[in-house]
């Protein structure tokens, strides 16, 4: 079976737009990525490449940042070797070890996460991923109802529920997240973990302790109020997805919704933000 390769090259943009970019491709009926040093790789099979749905996607990001591509055939390959090739095995505050299913375990960390990303997001290599998971590891969880939007693999959720966290919620609007954190939470005999596919619309009717969002700057501005009518009086709020440049924009936003800035990491200009809610 031919393949169609879209070679990206990427100029003033900000991180999130790249996934932002790839996930529109992703719905456009490309099903497999690879980051390149300037950008991304796109491949689509012959049957579900379409011209016209590329040239409309690229269209919607030209205004943002500079995109160049050019397009390929190639012969189909094994898609697992492309990402296994470029999946290394991390570890988070050495207390965490993340790994996927062809990496041998190291049982002398307290958690372990094993992680089939597919095409899914959050394998926990990404500094946002990785700082969220950080400010987790200093939470308190046993216990608590927890709420991960934008769950991409479904990491963050499985993390909480190796916490101790009784009840997990994890929603995504995309139909691959949602799966991949169906079939990772199985591969890591978290139980507790309820998937949505969804957004905010899907958010069960009730309060959680803790409400984790690792996505980006616009959407969380827009979101934040939606957070906070869902956390506990004294509950957590754990953002990511944004630069340095942002955390006032969003600490303002979040102020305004009663949720009390507490402290935040940084990492290569990306920030994770801690929020608690008002009592």
């Amino acid at each position: 079976m031919l393949y169609y390769e879209v070679d990206f090259t990427l100029k003033n943009h900000l991180g999130f737009h790249q996934d932002l970019l790839i996930d529109a491709l992703a719905q456009a009926g490309f099903d497999t990525f690879e980051e390149t040093e300037s950008g991304f790789k796109a491949f689509a099979s012959e049957q579900s490449f379409s011209e016209d749905k590329l040239n409309v996607v690229v269209a919607g990001f030209r205004e943002s940042f500079q995109i160049n591509f050019s397009t390929t055939t190639v012969e189909q390959q094994n898609w697992n070797e492309v990402w296994e090739s470029n999946f290394s095995p991390i570890t988070i505050s050495d207390k965490c070890y993340v790994r996927a299913t062809f990496h041998p375990g190291k049982p002398e960390f307290p958690f372990e996460i094993i992680i089939d990303p597919k095409m899914a997001f959050g394998t926990g290599h990404h500094q946002t991923t990785a700082m969220m998971m950080e400010l987790m590891l200093e939470e308190e969880f046993a216990g608590k109802k927890v709420l991960d939007m934008g769950c991409g693999t479904g990491i963050l959720a499985i993390l909480a529920g190796k916490l101790g966290a009784i009840e997990i919620t994890a929603i995504d609007y995309d139909p691959l997240c949602f799966a991949s954190t169906q079939e990772n939470s199985a591969l890591n005999i978290v139980q507790n973990i309820t998937a949505i596919c969804g957004s905010t619309e899907v958010i069960p009717a009730k309060e959680f302790n803790i409400i984790l969002a690792n996505i980006n700057r616009n959407i969380l501005l827009q979101q934040i109020a939606q957070y906070s009518t869902k956390i506990k009086n004294g509950g957590v709020l754990l953002l990511s997805g944004f630069y340095d440049t942002d955390l006032e924009v969003v600490t303002i936003e979040a102020e305004k919704c009663g949720l009390e800035f507490n402290s935040n990491k940084k990492t290569d200009n990306w920030v994770a933000a801690k929020f608690i809610k008002r009592i």
